[in-house]
């Protein structure tokens, strides 16, 4: 492992039974077990050493029993690195119209054909066993913003409890070599209330540990403040994941603070709507801008799309409404993300982090305005 002199910044490898992650990595939304827009021969090419796949729209559709028959996702979906599976707690609590939470786990409705389902910690755990997941995640109970403190109170409690039986039930019954289980922090924005869950969560001694309930609408400051402390108490030996970070100055910023893994749908979502990356900050290629423009998407690109296509071309696809105009925006934009974390951990590693970080600060500085617009 190597460590920035300057911050909590690092790098390293988590080792998985399906290969080898390099950190700090971030890991495409497969949701329903696609990248959408892309095929998996396209993921794989670009290099990514994981993905991150939802066991509650899983759990939906095809079902659980149709990917167990399947012999798990990874033949389902055809993709042989590791797979992480969120648990479906937040999904849960953000996409049901009914919801009725209780110590033993939560009841809802699917927002597909209305019928009740029930979670627990331990069948949520028995799902991604299916499934197949290298790193599988507790059942956790996610808050929204704002929220008043006595509710985040509850929330962190209970994320405790079902997390302690979901350790007891994974190490009695799961291949731990395997599988991997990390737990999740929650709390809302409370600090005391936060760094007690995650003290308690400690006590457990998971093989990692999630920085989860944030990204779901609050100030970047309150946002910021609140990763900042949480992760400053979780152990440094373990992995670190913070959930739903996708944006290339959050993932630096969390990384200086000492995270090793992200995931996020924004940089798909983005591109679908006609946004991408650059080494220039952000291009939005449905801009008249672009009608005659001939160069590149980024000159500095190596992937397929810069190599090939124009700004004129790729705007045409997008106004003309053509699929390949999503497949070849999404394809950058993840290509972007990985050389991006491929040059955060080689930055690490040669001692110029800080260097790496001012350079993309400068160039994304007027990145939180662009994301406030596209809301």
């Amino acid at each position: 492992m190597a460590r920035d002199h300057g911050s909590a910044a690092r790098t390293g490898e988590i080792a998985t039974g399906r290969g080898r992650i390099r950190t700090p990595a971030f890991m495409p939304v497969a949701t329903r077990g696609t990248v959408r827009a892309l095929s998996m021969r396209d993921v794989e090419e670009i290099g990514f050493d994981i993905i991150l796949s939802n066991t509650y729209h899983l759990y939906l559709t095809p079902g659980i029993e149709v990917i167990s028959r399947a012999s798990g996702l990874h033949n389902f979906m055809n993709f042989r690195k590791p797979i992480l599976t969120d648990s479906g707690g937040f999904q849960v609590f953000s996409l049901s119209d009914f919801c009725r939470v209780s110590d033993r786990g939560v009841e809802f409705r699917s927002p597909r054909d209305g019928s009740l389902h029930f979670f627990t910690p331990e069948a949520v755990l028995d799902m991604q066993k299916s499934i197949g997941s290298d790193i599988m995640m507790v059942l956790d109970q996610c808050t929204a913003y704002p929220v008043p403190e006595e509710a985040a109170r509850d929330a962190a409690d209970r994320t405790v409890e079902w997390a302690r039986q979901s350790g007891r039930y994974w190490r009695d019954t799961f291949d731990r070599e395997k599988q991997a289980l990390f737990a999740i922090v929650q709390g809302g924005v409370y600090r005391h209330v936060r760094e007690e869950c995650a003290f308690r969560l400690r006590e457990s001694d998971f093989p990692g540990y999630a920085v989860g309930g944030l990204s779901v609408g609050e100030p970047k400051e309150a946002y910021r403040e609140t990763a900042e402390f949480t992760l400053g108490v979780l152990p440094s030996e373990k992995p670190r994941y913070m959930m739903g970070v996708g944006s290339p100055l959050e993932i630096l910023w969390a990384v200086r603070h000492g995270t090793d893994l992200f995931d996020s749908a924004m940089p798909t979502r983005i591109a679908r709507n006609g946004t991408v990356f650059t080494s220039g900050g952000r291009v939005n290629i449905k801009s008249a801008a672009y009608a005659s423009d001939h160069s590149p998407l980024d000159e500095r690109c190596g992937c397929y799309v810069c190599r090939c296509f124009s700004r004129s071309y790729l705007r045409h696809l997008y106004k003309a409404g053509e699929i390949t105009a999503l497949i070849y925006n999404t394809y950058h934009n993840l290509f972007f993300i990985n050389s991006f974390m491929t040059g955060i951990r080689e930055s690490i590693t040669g001692g110029r982090f800080d260097a790496l970080y001012d350079k993309w600060a400068r160039v994304y500085q007027n990145e939180g305005a662009q994301e406030d617009l596209q809301k």
